[in-house]
């Protein structure tokens, strides 16, 4: 399908309500007509991280006000759009409910077609949003809840070389906020905490450095945060400034260490396959700390490999990556209906076995 598309995509997978209006003429970059996004961040501020039951409803208060202010930014009405796209997971489940019965209740209005989008393909197809990608790039998908090397050969096509095998440095990086009484975000907080930090202070480990592959681990660094943190408190009574400082800082370093050398080996592996122009890409709301995306592109310029990572706003949940997730996937001929279910967890890989496990609900990641 090579004619122009407008869609219109929406986002409520965790604490962010997002809709934005996405259109793209073959051939050329691709218009981003709005992009509205409402942060939960007051509203869970006292219980120090996301409450999945008031996120849910606080998308169902939001999400009508989201879209009605995309299509007015974009100047746009629901009958000059080709479809809806939303996400469909994985997430808070109550969350990505939330978003389907929205997009069901306006496509089947507007008589729209419907098209369910992986939070994390939203996530991995960003660079071609951005930066006009071509397949096959490595992707480093580091964000609140996923951490993942991705080969992404096409729209539909992932393939994971590794990935955290517990917490995701996000989650971590909110963990160790909260353990030293930062606000959330945890992200942001202990970024800009670790400025003033001495990252040598603390020796805090690099874990599963020692081990082959491509897999990582934050929780263990969580826990040597905690240990360091007690000690503190048990010798000076509380947390200086300047030793919090210094925590931070070292948990960054640490994190942005493992995150440097796994990803030589993500390139060295995806290099065997001589790609033509080969590119190495990060996305998810992780690639916005500073000191871990200029380390990233350090490591892409030691491998000759061109680096792209998406502008600040483009890397946190937004909608504007589901809209373009929805049209990629639109021209692939991919269309759902009103049998589209909203999913917690939907590994973009299937080929590769779950990382953390398995349920009822299915693999993880």
């Amino acid at each position: 399908m090579d004619r122009p598309l407008t869609l219109l995509g929406l986002e409520s997978s965790c604490d962010d309500t997002a809709a934005a209006v996405v259109r793209h003429v073959p051939g050329q970059a691709a218009q981003v007509l709005s992009s509205v996004v409402k942060g939960q961040t007051a509203l869970h501020a006292a219980y120090g991280g996301v409450v999945p039951e008031l996120a849910a409803r606080a998308h169902v208060e939001k999400l009508d006000i989201c879209v009605e202010e995309a299509l007015a930014e974009a100047g746009v009405a629901l009958s000059d759009l080709d479809g809806i796209a939303v996400t469909a997971g994985p997430g808070l489940i109550g969350g990505v409910l939330s978003g389907v019965m929205c997009a069901k209740g306006i496509a089947a209005g507007a008589g729209l077609p419907l098209i369910g989008v992986n939070h994390l393909a939203g996530h991995a197809l960003t660079p071609r949003l951005t930066d006009q990608l071509e397949f096959p790039y490595l992707m480093l998908l580091v964000s609140g809840g996923h951490c993942q090397f991705l080969l992404v050969n096409g729209v539909d096509d992932f393939l994971r070389l590794g990935g955290t095998i517990d917490d995701a440095p996000g989650e971590a990086f909110d963990k160790t906020a909260k353990l030293l009484g930062l606000p959330q975000p945890g992200g942001p907080a202990v970024e800009q905490e670790a400025q003033a930090g001495d990252p040598k202070h603390f020796a805090f480990p690099r874990p599963l450095l020692d081990r082959a592959g491509c897999d990582m681990s934050f929780s263990g660094l969580k826990t040597a945060l905690l240990r360091a943190r007690d000690a503190i408190i048990a010798e000076k009574g509380g947390i200086p400034r300047q030793d919090r400082a210094d925590l931070c800082a070292g948990f960054q370093a640490a994190v942005r260490d493992v995150l440097a050398e796994k990803s030589r080996r993500a390139l060295g592996i995806y290099l065997e396959s001589t790609p033509a122009t080969p590119s190495f890409a990060v996305a998810g709301g992780v690639a916005a700390n500073m000191a871990i995306r200029d380390v990233l592109e350090t490591v892409s310029a030691e491998f000759g490999t061109r680096f792209v990572a998406p502008p600040l706003r483009f890397c946190t949940d937004n909608a504007a990556m589901i809209a373009w997730a929805g049209i990629e996937r639109f021209r692939a001929g991919t269309r759902d209906d009103m049998t589209l279910a909203a999913r917690p967890r939907w590994p973009l890989d299937n080929r590769s076995p779950a990382l953390l496990g398995s349920g009822k609900k299915g693999a993880k990641a």
